[in-house]
């Protein structure tokens, strides 16, 4: 489950901006390539996050594609898998970039 190091790496930059602030929430923009499951996720946040700042923290993931260009076409398109194929002449022939996205966005504060 690389979901853990993943939320390892998220709770290191939630601590840092949060400056021994209690979390209530965070979002984080998660790229498609990292294949990362939304339950995992929550579980392996919970697990590491015991005792932190962000203990109970609610996390919200907002995914990224991959963005492609065929280099056969010229057609530009978004995708979400790691080998896409260009959707006007099948080629395999694409240049993609980003949707490796992992982002801290925003994190909420506990008010009490």
């Amino acid at each position: 489950m690389h979901e853990i190091g993943i939320c390892e790496s998220v709770l290191a930059a939630v601590e840092r901006r949060a400056d021994g602030r209690a979390v209530d929430g965070f979002t984080v923009r998660v790229g498609t390539l990292l294949r990362v499951v939304p339950e995992a996720f929550v579980q392996s946040f919970e697990l590491v996050a015991t005792g932190s700042v962000a203990d109970g923290a609610q996390p919200e993931l907002d995914y990224v594609p991959v963005s492609c260009r065929c280099e056969q076409c010229g057609r530009t398109f978004d995708s979400d898998d790691s080998l896409p194929t260009c959707p006007d002449c099948d080629s395999v022939r694409v240049a993609r970039s980003g949707g490796d996205d992992l982002v801290l966005t925003s994190v909420r504060y506990r008010t009490t």
